[in-house]
């Protein structure tokens, strides 16, 4: 890149070539949703046998071949958009610069230095004082800045001061041109390395490799076009703004955010639900090619995870399925909802604590207890969603007894809570913030936050060590708001202080965290104080204690299954399940309260 291909450089053509790569896109994609929509179904109730089998397989082919064109072109739209629009900067101060040295009269070289004339006048020989020429220093190089040995180039000398009037006039046009050409040769070079990985051989295959490098290729211009993303997109903003960004866009603006940066706008609160799970539903599908080559065991529990709610979203449910985030940034990210989130009076997102990320485990057991809420909810009002927020990085061990994570989760919580507000429907929705386990210890230091949770009206704490304040009241939604479910056989509700656990655990448990942690029961002196802070359950914290079944006794573990953590605490897990054998009484008044009918929740008598 020099001035003189900044200069000739049209910003408007490549925006004229992204809308073609952007008509594309949207052909291809009719094209497959014809496919899928109606030949295939036209076809398959129409004719059965090998020679249908045949022509079905083929339609398939095609359909992921219009897709793999739709996905795309969509992310070649995104690079010249934002080629063209980064573009356009540094060329106008070009523009500018050559301007100025016309109005001047000074000539501007192909090698982008500037002639200046003589001016001014020796005092001792009463001539002229002899023109120059002078680099532009872009910031990496050094430019001339004396000029006394014209026309050849020197390094700056601050101590120096040329007394050619015209010097610093041009040293000034001589900078802007080269910092101009220095941002342009930048933007250039993120741009072409971003579509040099759009191009694709002559008679590809479409398969599992394909589209992981087709995730390779939405990663590759994300990270081209952040800047233009930054002026683009209000990132920084509250979910309101988004909102309110997205709703002024038009309907071809949307499509092409939503196909050249799926990954941002699928997980960008504020904007709206309907619209986060058609894009999550084709980054999961990116996410999952981008794992099937990884051999590491983290790789292989995301994929697990992955396929599994993939394998959700494509059966359908009732209430249908809403998948509102998904990514792969420490454990996992997920935040799945039954029951569309915009359009329901009644919301609530239920954090979940010790051990969850996106595996197996969470996408068949964790997300179904959002799936019974939603159930059990709408029963007293249909308009009901129910949420699963897997936000923030939750403890898999040992650091489950410090508060690190929860306090690293809470703003992001915070952020998704807004995000309900900002982008329902109704004029004034019903929301509950519900923390299980650790999950509740995330939703007290959200409480805390600036502000307190977004829109919160009720807070629901089930199997919680602690929320980290001592009394209800403190948790901003007014006392009588704040709703607990504590099992008689869940262990976790019952821990020591830190100071109680030092001195119940020094014998029977040994020291450290992991007797702490179940030997609560024998190391509680009955100051109602457990591991981060008051029993949510106690008298003393001030809170609606709501009843539930006991679940199973605990055995006394042998000291071998401590270390082995074989221990069984099934009554931690059932508070959400409906299902016999589990709690139906604690999930039933979880629905009570979610769907705006406190009056029949059933109480039980604090601790």
């Amino acid at each position: 890149m020099d001035h003189l291909t900044l200069k000739a450089l049209k910003p408007t053509e490549y925006a004229e070539a992204a809308d073609g790569y952007r008509a594309i896109s949207s052909m291809a994609d009719a094209a497959r949703d014809r496919i899928d929509k109606q030949i295939t179904v036209a076809m398959r109730k129409a004719n059965e046998g090998e020679a249908t089998d045949a022509a079905l397989k083929q339609l398939r082919k095609l359909s992921e071949n219009f897709h793999y064109t739709q996905v795309e072109c969509g992310l070649i739209t995104g690079a010249l958009d934002g080629f063209s629009s980064e573009i356009a900067a540094p060329k106008r101060r070009l523009t500018e610069a050559l301007d100025d040295a016309a109005a001047l009269a000074y000539t501007v070289n192909e090698d982008g230095t500037i002639t200046y004339p003589a001016g001014g006048k020796n005092e001792l020989t009463g001539e002229p004082i002899p023109g120059g020429t002078v680099l532009g220093n872009n910031g990496l190089i050094t430019g001339n800045d004396t000029g006394f040995q014209p026309p050849g180039l020197v390094p700056n000398s601050p101590q120096f001061k040329n007394p050619n009037p015209h010097h610093a006039k041009a040293v000034d046009i001589a900078d802007r041109i080269a910092h101009a050409v220095r941002e342009a040769q930048e933007i250039d070079d993120r741009y072409s390395k971003a579509l040099n990985k759009l191009k694709a051989a002559p008679g590809l295959n479409v398969d599992a490799k394909t589209w992981a490098d087709v995730a390779s290729d939405v990663d590759a211009v994300s990270s081209a076009a952040s800047e233009y993303l930054q002026d683009h997109i209000p990132l920084g903003k509250s979910p309101a703004d988004r909102k309110e960004w997205w709703d002024s866009l038009s309907n071809e603006e949307r499509e092409e955010y939503k196909t050249a940066f799926p990954e941002i706008i699928g997980n960008l609160d504020g904007v709206p639900s309907a619209v986060r799970d058609e894009v999550n539903r084709e980054n999961i599908h990116l996410l999952i090619a981008q794992l099937e080559g990884r051999h590491d065991e983290t790789s292989k529990e995301q994929l697990e995870g992955l396929k599994e709610i993939q394998k959700k979203l494509n059966a359908g449910s009732q209430p249908p399925m809403f998948l509102l985030g998904i990514g792969l940034e420490g454990n996992g990210r997920a935040i799945v909802a039954y029951g569309n989130p915009d359009t329901s009076k009644n919301v609530s997102a239920y954090v979940p604590g010790l051990g969850t990320k996106l595996d197996f485990e969470f996408a068949d057991g964790t997300v179904k207890r959002a799936f019974y809420t939603a159930v059990e909810a709408q029963k007293l009002d249909a308009s009901s969603s129910s949420i699963v927020w897997l936000g923030y990085d939750a403890p898999q061990s040992i650091d489950v007894m410090t508060a690190n994570d929860a306090e690293r989760g809470a703003p992001a919580y915070n952020s998704f809570m807004s995000a309900i507000s900002a982008t329902n429907e109704n004029a004034d929705p019903h929301v509950t913030a519900i923390g299980h386990s650790y999950g509740s210890r995330l939703v007290g230091g959200a409480t805390q936050e600036a502000g307190g949770i977004p829109g919160a009206d009720d807070i629901i704490l089930v199997g919680s060590p602690g929320v980290g304040v001592d009394k209800a009241e403190d948790l901003g939604v007014g006392k009588g708001h704040v709703w607990v479910g504590a099992a008689e056989n869940d262990i976790v509700t019952k821990l020591p202080s830190p100071k109680e656990a030092l001195a119940g655990t020094m014998g029977f448990f040994g020291g450290g965290p992991p007797g702490a942690y179940l030997g609560g029961e024998i190391a509680d002196r009955g100051d109602d104080d457990i591991w981060f802070g008051k029993d949510p359950a106690s008298k003393a914290f001030g809170a609606n204690r709501f009843e539930t079944l006991p679940g199973p006794e605990l055995v006394q573990p042998s000291f071998p299954d401590l270390l082995d953590s074989k221990l069984d605490i099934e009554a931690h897990s059932n508070y959400f399940t409906p299902e016999e054998g589990k709690d139906r009484i604690s999930a039933q008044n979880i629905a009570a309260i979610v769907a705006g009918y406190p009056e029949y929740v059933i109480r039980e008598m604090p601790r």
